[in-house]
Order: C-alpha cells, then structure tokens, then sequence
C-alpha cells in the first residue's frame, strides 16, 4: 500500500512539474516575442528618439552643466546684478544679487529632476502594489483601495501640498510625498484595470488550476505583464511631477532658498521683466525643456505599447 501510494505521489509531482514548465515556456515565448516587436517598433519610432535625444541633454545639463560651469549657486556679488546674457564669464547672465544665472538653472533643473524621480518611484511601487491587490484579490479588497484611491483623487493637489508642508514643513520631501500620492493613485487605477483583464488570462487561469498560490501568480505570472502599461503612464506623471514642483516652488511652497528652482526663479525674476526678462524667460524655458523630452519620451512608450492606437493609425493610413 505504501509502495502503491509513493508511486501515484511521485506520477502527481511529475504531472505537475510537466504542467509548470509548459507553463513557463508558453509566458516565455509569448514575453520574448513581445519585448522584440516593442524594440524593433522603439528603434523606429521618430517622438521616442527626439524625446530621448532631447532628454540626455537636459539630463547631462542637470548632472554635469554645474561642474562645467565651476559657479557657486550661493555666492552674490552685487557689483554684477542683473548683468544680460552673454556677458563676460555669465552665459546666462546674473539675477538681482549677482548670482550666476547658469550654475542656478543648471542646479534646479537637478532639483526638478530628483523630485520626478523620487515621485515616480514612489507611484510605481505604490501604485503597482495596490493595483495589483485590488484587481487580483477583488471583494472587500478591492473595495477598501478603491474607496482610498477615490479619496485621494478627490484632493486638489495644492491643496495637498498644503496639508503636507503645513504639517512638515517646507521643502522638497513634502512635496515628493504630496504629487507621489496623487499619481500612486492615478497609477493605481490604470494597473488595476490591466489586472482585471489579465486575471481572465489563459496562462493565468493554467497557473490557477495548476494550484499556485495568489502571491506567486500576482508576481511572476501577472506583475511582469503591467510594466509596460504602468512605464507608460509613469513617464507622463514625470512630466506633471515637473510642472508641481516647479508650480509649488513658485508659490513658496517647494524647495526653500538656498537651493535654487526653477519656479522659484520665475518667481524672483517677475519683479524685474521690464529690466532683465531673463531672468524668468531662461528657467521658463529650462522647464519647457524638461516637461517636452518627458512628454515626447512618453508619446513614444504609448505608441509602442499601445495596441489600440496601433489599430487605429492602421485604420487611418488604410482610409
């Protein structure tokens, strides 16, 4: 009995280790052949390649423009204020304390990229992981998230700036956590939509009746087909986590002086448009700059990723 016993457990294991790598095969297959269509459509996708272009420009600007400059955004030298762009040793010429204008744009467009960075890493792991309960899990699950998501969602986000620098204080974490939380809810949304669909899956619906466990389906079977989606989404909050900072910043409420941004600089210069526009025209256009490789970057994504607007420009070119 025992003997007989051992042996239908051994035929059980095999049957099922079988069904798990065929299972494994089939995602692989279909993921690879995935990922090589997306990069064959990426290398010849024009907005994808401008944006990216553009975007290691302003990234090399933020990283290396305040080293190749040698400037202190600190010092004032008030025998040089308000001096024109082009002048002798300021490309970007000075503000109303004689700062150097180029090492302050070059340092808030740093400062508005670390801010992005910090929001969408926190929206994307956020939002990803409640998304992904929230579809998967559904019932009352799904109902707590989305009724929290609903909440966020109604909150204005200067208003929510407000709630957190008031109860922070002022200063760049405040406003990370204040946009984080209303993109991880933007995102949220999205992933969970994605998970709906994906739950009715065949490759999901194999892993369910092949008896592995919610947490091991929602992470390797489910979680590695919404990255595409949610990079989409997240590149567009970059964009809109640019233009916060830089909104906050000019009403006081962002980065605090001494540290330079580029909506604080707008601010600054306002005051002085009939003397030296400048002064708020060149972190204007520091901010267009930013906000337009992001955006052309996420164009791009959703142009690849997107198989309904795929089918759609194929219906308009047929037509």
């Amino acid at each position: 009995m025992t003997a007989a016993t051992d042996g239908a457990t051994a035929v059980v294991e095999a049957r099922r280790l079988d069904w798990e790598h065929r299972l494994l095969e089939l995602e692989e297959a279909q993921h690879i052949g995935s990922m090589r269509r997306s990069l064959r459509r990426m290398r010849h996708n024009r907005l994808l390649l401008l944006g990216s272009a553009l975007g290691v420009v302003v990234l090399a600007a933020g990283i290396l423009g305040p080293w190749i400059t040698g400037g202190d955004y600190v010092s004032q030298d008030y025998s040089a204020i308000h001096l024109k762009p082009l002048s002798d040793g300021h490309i970007f010429g000075t503000d109303a304390l004689g700062r150097d204008m180029a090492v302050r744009v070059f340092v808030g467009i740093r400062v508005s990229l670390t801010v992005a960075a910090g929001v969408t890493l926190l929206a994307l792991i956020a939002g990803i992981v409640l998304g992904m309960l929230a579809g998967y899990l559904r019932g009352w699950t799904d109902r707590s998230i989305g009724g929290a998501v609903d909440f966020i969602w109604g909150f204005p986000l200067i208003l929510l700036a407000v709630l957190f620098v008031g109860g922070m204080g002022g200063g760049l974490f405040p406003v990370i956590l204040a946009v984080g939380l209303v993109n991880t809810a933007a995102i949220a949304r999205v992933v969970r939509g994605e998970v709906l669909t994906l739950s009715q899956r065949e490759f999901v619906e194999a892993a369910r009746a092949g008896g592995y466990s919610s947490m091991r389906i929602m992470w390797r079977h489910i979680f590695p087909n919404i990255l595409a989606p949610a990079f989409v989404l997240a590149s567009y909050y970059v964009a809109v986590a640019v233009i916060a900072e830089a909104a906050l910043s000019f009403i006081g409420l962002g980065a605090q002086p001494p540290t330079p941004s580029l909506g604080q600089m707008v601010a600054d210069g306002r005051n002085f448009l009939r003397l030296n526009h400048w002064e708020s025209t060149i972190p204007g256009i520091a901010i267009v700059l930013v906000v337009l490789s992001v955006s052309l970057i996420g164009d791009g994504l959703r142009d690849v990723f997107d198989p309904r607007l795929r089918h759609e420009a194929k219906s308009v070119d047929e037509q």
